[in-house]
């Protein structure tokens, strides 16, 4: 079997027995080929660490990003772990070599007070402001991803037990709880709701079609102008303010690992940086001796 051969079979693997990411699928098979070039003619079954190296190197060389080159060797590692898994393979020459390491940037978040101008922007005296007023407030309300968001159904929410039901990353569903100020937004929303065709989708746009990533991107940009926010404002910084803010008031990290579907914890622990980071600005403001 050809080095392609492998690597298709390993990314199908990934897909069908491990339920992977399709955007992570993707970004495994851009790294592969690059790994599969650098190699040429050695066989991935004889591979060794030296090889690896020299790929790192190689990457380095082109200035990938730290991350990137990390998501790198995570396929590389992976794809050799396959061929282990196969039989093919006796020995894993990733697991002699260091991995590259990167810095995590510490995420963009809101305070309460923009938090509170954002939601209170829409103008719910027409039908669009309340879809966007209960579009924000979800968000907010429950940490989803924008994928997420656009993906809920209207069987998938429930306004009166107070939860939403999601597919997240891998096809992986979760449920999520929904705050009351959020759970009135929707039922507003939903009297409002016009279907031109046969949906289950619960946010619509103008053509009573599903919402879209960029639709919605749009929606915030404009009103994160109309509250006044001068940080970059996207989506994903209101999941992360959902989750700083829970932490904040003293959410327990493993609830809010389950509540953001992150499968190690140890993408959580980011957010008690940032909580470490705005103490500091504090104390430095207002301690006489700072």
């Amino acid at each position: 079997m050809t080095n392609q051969e492998w690597i298709d079979r390993f990314l199908q693997y990934l897909r069908i027995e491990k339920g992977v990411a399709e955007n992570t699928i993707q970004s495994y098979r851009h790294d592969l080929e690059m790994y599969r070039t650098h190699l040429a003619d050695i066989d991935l079954t004889k591979v060794q660490p030296a090889n690896v190296s020299g790929f790192l190197k190689f990457l380095y060389r082109r200035k990938l990003k730290p991350r990137s080159a990390t998501r790198a060797f995570a396929a590389v590692r992976g794809l050799h772990r396959f061929l282990m898994l196969e039989k093919v393979a006796a020995e894993n020459p990733t697991v002699a070599v260091e991995q590259p390491r990167w810095w995590k940037p510490l995420p963009n978040v809101l305070a309460f007070e923009e938090v509170d101008r954002l939601l209170a922007s829409p103008d719910v005296t027409t039908a669009k402001g309340v879809r966007d007023r209960a579009m924000l407030e979800v968000l907010y309300a429950t940490g989803l991803r924008i994928s997420e968001l656009i993906g809920l159904t209207v069987d998938g929410i429930n306004t009166e037990a107070g939860f939403v039901r999601c597919i997240g990353k891998g096809t992986k569903e979760r449920i999520v709880p929904l705050g009351a100020s959020a759970s009135a937004a929707v039922l507003a929303y939903l009297r409002v709701r016009r279907v031109r065709k046969p949906t289950n989708y619960l946010f619509l746009n103008s053509h009573g079609t599903k919402m879209s990533r960029m639709g919605f991107w749009k929606i915030l940009r404009v009103y994160g102008l109309r509250a006044g926010i001068k940080k970059k404002l996207t989506p994903h910084v209101l999941r992360h303010s959902f989750a700083t803010h829970l932490l904040e008031r003293g959410a327990d990290l493993r609830a809010v690992q389950t509540m953001l579907g992150h499968s190690n914890i140890s993408t959580t622990e980011i957010y008690t940086h940032v909580m470490r980071e705005r103490l500091k600005e504090i104390y430095k403001s207002y301690h006489p001796r700072a």
